[in-house]
């Protein structure tokens, strides 16, 4: 099964709600609208991928109204296919469907996304922290806090996502991926 003939049976499915297809390193990324997770992960069950490798988030300030993002990584261990899917959520209501129906290891590794990022997977049987003291009243790897002694030079925040260039360079104010110049060598 190759990238392609995944990204036709995704697009066929689901049509534009599911987007952004790149591929990098060989390993097909997509974005899929956050009410289709559930719907998106019950399909590439169907077609083999059995296997949650990981759910995390990422926290993109910068990215107006989509500012967390679910990412799904997925294994396909028959046709040895790996893939990679988004969904994006507002901070202000990080509310994204838990996946622990369809993959029991789900339940940790979306206890862990809402531990550091605050993101509330609904359905989820038992969400709450499991690294950091309950007592906590925020999310730490959340770019919401300057990184350290603001002094220091060596620890600039733009070196790590925090202000400066809108993330480098590689992606658009609305979050597409930035076309890139090809450099021609002669």
């Amino acid at each position: 099964m190759s990238n392609e003939q995944i990204q036709q049976l995704l697009q066929e499915q689901f049509g534009d709600k599911v987007k952004a297809f790149e591929e990098p390193y060989g390993m097909l990324t997509f974005e899929a609208d956050l009410d289709q997770n559930i719907g998106v992960l019950r399909f590439l069950w169907d077609k083999g991928f059995q296997f949650l490798t990981d759910v995390t988030a990422v926290h993109y300030p910068a990215y107006k109204d989509r500012e967390i993002c679910v990412v799904y990584h997925l294994h396909n261990l028959v046709e040895n296919v790996r893939l990679r899917f988004k969904v994006y959520a507002p901070v202000a209501k990080p509310d994204v469907q838990s996946a622990t129906a369809l993959f029991e290891s789900a339940n940790w590794q979306e206890r862990e996304a809402y531990d550091f990022y605050g993101v509330n997977f609904l359905g989820h049987p038992n969400l709450k922290r499991i690294q950091n003291v309950d007592e906590m009243d925020y999310f730490p790897l959340r770019k919401e806090f300057p990184l350290e002694d603001q002094t220091r030079i060596d620890k600039d925040d733009e070196m790590f996502g925090r202000g400066g260039h809108f993330d480098f360079g590689t992606r658009n104010e609305d979050g597409s991926p930035a076309l890139l110049a090809s450099t021609g060598s002669a």
